[in-house]
């Protein structure tokens, strides 16, 4: 199904009249099966979509919180590979959307030519690549498309209204907006602002529009759904929860409760 499932998925949260909860963590952190583990415990507690996020050595656009979580996971044996085969172990237990979250160099490593039908054959619906700017790609693009997944674009408050289109342009899925200039982790992003400027792209493009960075709880996922946008992203919140407990069956009671408590805000 690819990008229909996240079609479906924003359409069901529509007739809900609610956001999207999608819910992002660091593959690999402490360990593949961790990973799995807190994924699959994700969606039973709630999350809509899921973003894997492929472990970076230089993770620029995150904050300290998914930076160390990536060197952990490196440590660990976390890859790209890594988060393919977690994939593959979730979409047999779940029909959610999976959403790869990388940056450009493991996609390159892997090799662009084979990475689309690998992300396919891995039950993966959309790729968000942090730093790969809408001019470059094209082969890596053309490949994603054939296989019918989304390239899930990210806009900036610093982005104006001609890289705006740009940016936007063929895009399916949903686009990310990112509501505060700096790191992911930030505790005071100015989420109202944010959220009418998603409120706005999403009208102009007809494209659902979801919100992150900064948002650390319910009652900021809460204001967020208030005012109407299509989707909350929880992240550094879920790595950290995780990255607390000493055990996986703590790691996963962690992630449903704050997953559970996420959710309930946005009814």
């Amino acid at each position: 199904m690819t990008v229909e499932r996240l079609d479906q998925c924003f359409a069901a949260c529509r007739a809900e009249k609610r956001p999207a909860l999608v819910i992002y963590l660091t593959v690999g952190d402490p360990s593949v099966d961790d990973s799995v583990a807190c994924a699959l415990a994700a969606l039973a507690a709630g999350a809509d979509i899921l973003e894997l996020g492929v472990p970076f050595s230089d993770p620029s656009a995150d904050g300290p919180v998914i930076a160390a979580a990536s060197q952990r996971a490196i440590r660990a044996g976390g890859s790209l590979r890594a988060a393919l085969e977690v994939a593959r172990r979730v979409r047999l237990e779940s029909g959610a959307p999976l959403v790869l979250f990388s940056y450009v160099n493991p996609l390159i490593a892997f090799g662009e030519e084979r990475l689309p039908t690998a992300l396919a054959a891995a039950g993966v619906d959309a790729v968000l690549v942090v730093d790969l700017p809408p001019e470059e790609g094209t082969a890596l693009r053309a490949g994603l498309l054939r296989e019918s997944l989304a390239v899930v674009p990210l806009i900036a408050p610093t982005t104006d209204p001609e890289r705006e289109r740009l940016v936007l342009e063929g895009a399916r899925g949903f686009a990310y907006y990112v509501s505060a200039t700096g790191v992911t982790g930030l505790g005071d992003a100015p989420l109202s602002t944010a959220a009418r400027r998603a409120r706005a792209i999403a009208d102009k493009s007809s494209l659902p529009v979801v919100v992150g960075f900064g948002v650390d709880g319910p009652e900021k996922a809460q204001l967020l759904a208030r005012a109407g946008v299509d989707g909350v992203v929880v992240g550094s919140a879920i790595v950290k929860a995780i990255a607390a407990e000493p055990d996986g069956a703590a790691r996963v009671q962690a992630v449903t409760a704050l997953v559970s408590s996420l959710r309930r805000a946005l009814v």
